[in-house]
């Protein structure tokens, strides 16, 4: 589907997982009739300069091509340039179902209105965990000043995947969440080295609400206000792990400690992929 018979190529920028243009993750989303070249979409993301910048060029029907660039470099996957992406779409006459045919496979994405603000929801690529080595859990709890015994051990660390890889370490208390100053280069060569895209750091308040800290070195930020794929990612591991009953839905408050409050929805079906929702508003 092609906006108009000519789409002009165009930026814009949104934040998502939020419904006020203080909060959420701010990210970049291009349109244009087709792709640039890899160098100049490097370029427009670095220049841009939030965590991730969303291409898109329509395809057939209800799909478009989507690729993902950070500041440093290309993406596998990005959930709230997914969700800014689709919220445009649909705020200027696109339709409100899509398919993002991503690096990782096909990406549905449902858009709908609720109390006057367009919220996507999108459905991750099947998700899979491997295990956290011993290694890589006392590396990273290095870079980041942690100690073992202050993780959670009914949340044990996982590598854990919904389009890109995470590490899942879920702190015992809030206030370890809470105080987050790690060393950005080591953490950033051991998550190069381990293919990881984020931290997902992770207190669990109760059954169905957990906060999250997502240290982004990799990506050339210190910390990602809202990290749509580490959430699907999360919920792929608890339901793998028979840690929440299913179907369920959960909420991840992301951000806070940033000054972007985020709110991301995470509904995790017996099977399949996983849907993480929530809106996106235009930025100046």
């Amino acid at each position: 589907m092609s906006l108009s018979p000519t789409l002009p190529s165009q930026l814009h920028r949104l934040a998502a997982f939020t419904d006020r243009a203080d909060g959420g993750n701010p990210a970049g989303v291009w349109m244009g009739e087709t792709l640039p070249q890899v160098e100049a979409m490097q370029r427009l993301a670095t220049a841009v300069g939030y965590s991730e910048t969303a291409f898109l060029t329509p395809d057939h029907g209800d799909q478009w091509q989507v690729r993902y660039f950070s500041p440093v470099g290309e993406v596998p996957f990005c959930g709230h340039a997914t969700i800014a992406a689709a919220v445009l779409l649909a705020d200027t006459g696109a339709g409100r179902s899509f398919v993002f045919q991503t690096p990782v496979g096909a990406v549905p994405v449902q858009v709908e209105e609720r109390e006057g603000v367009l919220q996507a929801s999108l459905t991750s690529v099947e998700p899979r965990q491997a295990p956290a080595s011993e290694a890589l859990v006392a590396g990273a709890l290095e870079a980041l000043g942690w100690q073992a015994a202050e993780l959670d051990p009914a949340l044990p660390a996982v590598k854990a995947y919904a389009g890109a890889w995470h590490l899942v370490l879920a702190a015992a208390t809030a206030e370890r969440l809470a105080q987050l100053h790690y060393a950005f280069e080591p953490l950033k060569a051991l998550m190069l080295r381990e293919d990881l895209l984020t931290l997902q750091l992770v207190w669990r308040q109760d059954r169905q609400l957990f906060h999250s800290r997502n240290p982004a070195p990799v990506c050339g930020v210190v910390e990602d206000p809202a990290t749509g794929s580490a959430a699907a990612a999360l919920g792929g591991y608890l339901r793998a792990a028979g840690l929440v009953p299913v179907p369920t839905t959960l909420q991840i408050r992301q951000g806070e400690a940033m000054g972007r409050p985020s709110q991301l929805r995470v509904t995790v079906p017996p099977t399949g992929g996983i849907v993480v929702s929530g809106g996106a508003v235009r930025l100046p």
